[in-house]
């Protein structure tokens, strides 16, 4: 009977590690609780690891050698497939090159309204000659004193936003530079319908018809509430991602293994690819700041499609315990070809 147990405990575990490791397999990355769990990979790591080591030692007593190498086995092959994704997604880069005539830098910043101060948005900003800056939970006067700003200090920039009415995280403002031309944002309406569901995004376009489509992206929490919501927010801006030019940037609050099913043609989301993986910073967490940044949520993304070529990006991490709860992303995209 304890033979058969032992069996049965396996094969679940056996389960159990696959469905966090690879939820993608089983159609279960957007469900909850998986969608959570998976977003947490570094410290599902550790907790394999921990499994592994309290395994082994449990193989000291002959009567639970069996059972408890089994588990051991499980538990260590869990915590390197779990390892092995991050490090292929890139463990960090802080290699920027220096910019071209042609590139474009894309910054994206969840300033958590005023938990951010606007001088460390504007230096931040200046510093790494930035000529988009996608910034969720920023309002509309906060956005034009940024611009203001960033103007006085010889880099100007045209403000859009769109907002759902209340406080600072129904808003989200995008900064253009004037280099790119003029844009304009397409008219939408709140809860899904032509924009995402909860928190809004942007979708600015080039008046004159040249240059990429730009959208400051905000998806809901994935709180269990709201998994239907996050779903369709993903969805929506999967199909932002369908035309030829795109750039995209901003707090998709998920990461790459939430995009499974929704690329197309190679692409993460939509026909979108996210820069950091490519440029070795996809593991690299941009939330909780307050975390160390290895042991972090990748859940906010620079994306491009295939017009776009990204040569680096980095993940910043000073100012860390100052200001928002997320990270800036930065990101250089040279056209390709």
């Amino acid at each position: 009977m304890l033979r058969l147990l032992g069996i049965l405990g396996t094969i679940v575990a056996a389960i159990g590690a696959a469905l966090v490791t690879w939820p993608q397999f089983f159609r279960l990355e957007r469900s909850f609780p998986f969608a959570q769990i998976v977003s947490l990979r570094p410290i599902v790591v550790l907790l394999f690891v921990a499994i592994a080591v309290v395994a082994l030692l449990l193989c000291l007593p002959r009567r639970t050698r069996s059972f408890a190498a089994a588990i051991a086995t499980i538990a260590i092959l869990a915590a390197v497939a779990n390892a092995g994704t991050l490090a292929l997604r890139g463990l960090g880069s802080t290699h920027l090159p220096e910019p071209t005539a042609d590139s474009i830098r894309v910054m994206t910043w969840n300033t958590a309204g005023a938990a951010t101060d606007i001088d460390a948005v504007v230096k931040t900003a200046i510093a790494m000659q930035v000529d988009i800056v996608a910034l969720p939970e920023t309002n509309s006067e906060t956005g034009t004193k940024i611009a203001v700003a960033m103007r006085d200090r010889g880099n100007p920039m045209w403000v859009h936003h769109e907002n759902f009415e209340g406080w600072d995280a129904n808003w989200t403002t995008l900064l253009i530079s004037p280099e790119l031309g003029d844009y304009a944002v397409v008219e939408s309406a709140a809860f899904g319908e032509t924009n995402t569901s909860i928190v809004p995004s942007v979708v600015a376009m080039p008046v004159d018809g040249n240059g990429p489509v730009v959208v400051a992206a905000h998806a809901v929490a994935p709180r269990e509430d709201d998994m239907s919501h996050w779903r369709s927010d993903l969805r929506w801006l999967a199909d932002q991602c369908a035309t030829d030019n795109v750039i995209m940037a901003g707090d998709f609050n998920a990461t790459v293994d939430h995009m499974g099913r929704l690329g197309t043609d190679g692409g993460h989301l939509g026909r979108c690819t996210d820069a950091a993986t490519s440029t070795g910073n996809g593991a690299v967490g941009t939330w909780d700041s307050s975390w160390p940044a290895l042991l972090g949520t990748p859940i906010d993304h620079v994306m491009a499609t295939d017009a776009w070529t990204p040569t680096g990006s980095v993940v910043l991490t000073s100012l860390d315990g100052t200001a928002s709860d997320h990270r800036p992303v930065v990101v250089q995209l040279e056209p390709a070809g």
